[in-house]
């Protein structure tokens, strides 16, 4: 057994699940600490599709009730209906761009300059929205039409670009599209079912030859810690999102990209280490 691997899918597992639901960017604080660790290649970007999964399985456990309601109503409700229509929809943009493009973005933007760049524009972005005067017109997630999930789809479609945080883009995209603070978090939430389902179905298939059963550990480890981190991220952003604005996630945005930036241009980091 690998110790020194299973303490990077450790360490690797708390960060995404501290990362995936707040807009700061799960992907881009990964590549990062992949770098850091020395943790690269084709088989470390699958690895952090699939702990990505252990994450989403925090959101199916906190919402159980919800998905069950969705799923044994979907012959005769039609409440849970236009609740997975509106799932369907906002995930189609990214699954679609993502086939088209996911290989150029990998080979291209998944490196930690582009990263950080990402970084310190949507943390600019996230101020910008929070300081303009807007109406909630769709106050809870039951409330929108399919016309408001195909804009948060969209929204989410530019988080394939790694720093720009999928959570990030749902959640100020929903608010800059008439959202309430709590339904574009909430719709963020179960909108990460089935876009990390995919992702890291489709790309697990597709790179299977990488990985033997050597790797169970690794994948066991970062998982189920990422589900308990992410868990706790959840609950603790409901509750936050009650009182709170993003803000402060947008000013750590600017403050670690311009950090990654300057110890790069300076020399001191190696951040290509786990390319």
């Amino acid at each position: 057994m690998d110790w020194a691997l299973l303490a990077k899918a450790l360490i690797l597992g708390i960060v995404e699940g501290l990362t995936e639901f707040l807009p700061v960017s799960s992907t881009g604080h990964l590549i990062l600490a992949g770098d850091l660790l020395d943790f690269g290649g084709e088989k470390a970007k699958v690895f952090e599709l699939i702990i990505q999964t252990g994450a989403m399985l925090a959101v199916v456990w906190e919402f159980r009730m919800r998905f069950w309601r969705m799923l044994a109503g979907l012959a005769t409700d039609r409440a849970a209906q236009q609740f997975a229509l509106n799932l369907l929809i906002a995930f189609l943009p990214a699954a679609v761009l993502g086939l088209a493009f996911g290989k150029a973005i990998k080979a291209h933007l998944f490196h930690a300059v582009p990263v950080a760049l990402a970084f310190v524009i949507g943390g600019f972005i996230i101020l910008w929205v929070e300081k303009r005067q807007r109406k909630a017109v769709v106050e809870s997630v039951d409330d929108m039409t399919w016309r408001d999930a195909l804009k948060v789809g969209i929204a989410q479609a530019f988080a394939l670009i790694p720093g720009t945080s999928r959570s990030g883009a749902t959640i100020i995209g929903g608010m800059l599209f008439g959202l309430s603070r709590r339904a574009a978090t909430e719709f963020s939430f179960f909108l990460a079912v089935p876009t990390l389902i995919a992702a890291g179905a489709y790309d697990f298939w597709k790179n299977r030859a990488l990985f033997d059963s050597g790797d169970l550990g690794m994948f066991v480890v970062g998982s189920a810690v990422a589900f308990l981190s992410a868990l706790v991220c959840v609950r603790w952003l409901i509750r936050y999102v009650a009182s709170h604005n993003f803000t402060p996630f947008a000013w750590y945005r600017v403050a670690f990209g311009s950090a990654v930036l300057l110890t790069a241009y300076a020399g001191l980091v190696d951040w290509s280490a786990g390319q």
